[in-house]
């Protein structure tokens, strides 16, 4: 399996290549050079390996399409040591949770950090440690988060061989649970960076070092964001994982929906359906920063800036600028590279937008790649946790509610629809108090996080500010 640049960079590079890299050297975001595809038989027998042998070795099936280059044991023995009941709290990893007929939630927030970045990152800091030790190398991961991310990243990473994390953050931005998540981490191979900005400004920062490509090769910068392929990769295998418990035979279809801000998780789901998993619709859930459903409505993708991306109780999704998004629009144009760089290297720099309402490829876009969106705003927010938490006496985090919302919208009678749930509302407690007027449930080893020692740098959005910092720590 080889993998291209979106904007059309004529090298090809194998997987563990693109592990350690991140973003492609024209600046456009690695994919396989084609989907690979799952017929019948190979779905059915997913099912059977799914539901016998469990979660790990779904994974093993999955990733080893696209994974060529770590033997086929290895890659079996670092799937079998991600995905643990140990780990993830129950034997199914991803369990769905029937609210009512045919409408799921599918756990995702049962690891580590209680986030669904876990289920990415977990198997991430596994394979970057594999590589690493198998290279004798080391690699500096640079990141941006806007809450979840960052966590779950320096959770998996901390302790890890060969590994430093900067994690940027916007300052002031995140729940004071997520803050004091990443913050509370004093492992010496771990820094939290807090950017006087938003979240695309740490994404930018981001970008920005990763493609001074002399900068990236003498400090041997990575990503965890979900620009990097690994990751998005990882998240590919619990939609299937979902499929087949929401389904008893791979005739039937279903629907997701994907509370989404940076189009990472659904695009996950995309590759998944791409790959021939039987989604009738994914359904885009934002909230009140809504790129990404005016896109899907319009045609236009229409970036913000710092002071037009709305602060929420939604903070995961307070992003302006989707980055995982460039992925599906080179799958919509039929991976044109030159017309991608055209558009989000030249047309977004220049005009902060670019407009596809016109494409034919547009037009057949819901029909051809079953996207749909909604999104949902606070009052919505607060109304769905309580109508969740009196009818099902089930507490859902605030993201979770945005999805829960939307998928009602874009129901298909007949059709299972499954909600990915995001997080654990004990990371958004200010908002559950205010729908609820009590506190969400916290687990045992997170009492009196907020109360730990802290380390943490604020800067400001600058790239010279963040390489320094890089260069002095690796000094």
């Amino acid at each position: 399996m080889l993998y291209l640049s979106t904007r059309g960079d004529p090298g090809r590079k194998h997987f563990c290549e693109i592990l350690l890299e991140g973003l492609a050297p024209d600046g456009g975001l690695y994919l396989p050079e084609a989907y690979p595809q799952v017929d019948a038989a190979t779905l059915q027998r997913w099912r059977e390996i799914h539901d016998t042998r469990g979660y790990a070795a779904l994974a093993f099936e999955v990733l080893s399409l696209y994974i060529d280059d770590i033997p086929a044991d290895d890659l079996r023995a670092i799937c079998e040591k991600t995905y643990t009941e140990a780990a993830f709290g129950t034997r199914e990893i991803v369990p769905l949770k029937e609210l009512e007929d045919r409408f799921y939630l599918e756990a995702l927030s049962n690891g580590p950090t209680l986030a669904f970045k876990d289920m990415a990152m977990q198997l991430l800091g596994n394979l970057f440690e594999y590589e690493l030790g198998r290279r004798g190398e080391q690699l500096n991961i640079l990141g941006a988060t806007s809450g979840d991310t960052g966590s779950a990243a320096e959770y998996a990473m901390r302790g890890k061989k060969g590994v430093r994390v900067f994690m940027t953050s916007p300052n002031g931005r995140m729940s004071p649970f997520q803050q004091a998540q990443m913050f509370s981490l004093l492992d010496d191979n771990i820094h939290n960076i807090a950017i006087d900005g938003v979240f695309d400004d740490c994404q930018d920062l981001v970008k920005a070092v990763s493609n001074d490509l002399d900068f990236k090769r003498s400090y041997k910068i990575g990503t965890v964001n979900s620009i990097n392929w690994a990751r998005l990769l990882a998240q590919v295998v619990y939609y299937f994982a979902g499929y087949f418990q929401a389904t008893r035979d791979n005739a039937q279809k279903v629907c997701f929906t994907v509370p989404s801000g940076n189009f990472g998780n659904v695009c996950a789901g995309h590759v998944a359906r791409m790959m021939g998993l039987p989604i009738e619709r994914l359904v885009v859930a934002t909230n009140e920063n809504d790129v990404l459903d005016e896109f899907f409505r319009t045609g236009v993708y229409r970036v913000r800036g710092s002071a037009d991306t709305h602060e929420t109780s939604s903070p995961s999704m307070d992003i302006s600028k989707a980055s995982n998004f460039e992925r599906f629009v080179f799958d919509l144009l039929g991976s044109d590279g030159a017309r991608v760089k055209a558009l989000f290297g030249d047309a977004l720099s220049r005009d902060g937008r670019f407009d596809l309402s016109a494409e034919p490829a547009y037009r057949d876009a819901a029909a051809r790649y079953g996207f749909v969106s909604g999104k949902s705003l606070h009052a919505d927010r607060l109304a769905t946790i309580r109508d969740t938490w009196k009818r099902f006496a089930l507490m859902i985090d605030t993201h979770t509610a945005d999805g829960v919302k939307v998928a009602r919208e874009h129901l298909v009678p007949g059709l299972p629809m499954i909600v990915l749930e995001t997080a654990l509302p004990i990371k958004f407690a200010a908002t559950i108090v205010e729908a609820l007027g009590c506190e969400p449930d916290r687990p045992a080893k997170f009492e009196g996080i907020e109360s730990l020692p802290r380390r943490v740098t604020v800067m400001p959005a600058q790239v010279q500010a963040v390489k320094r910092f890089i260069a002095e720590k690796c000094a």
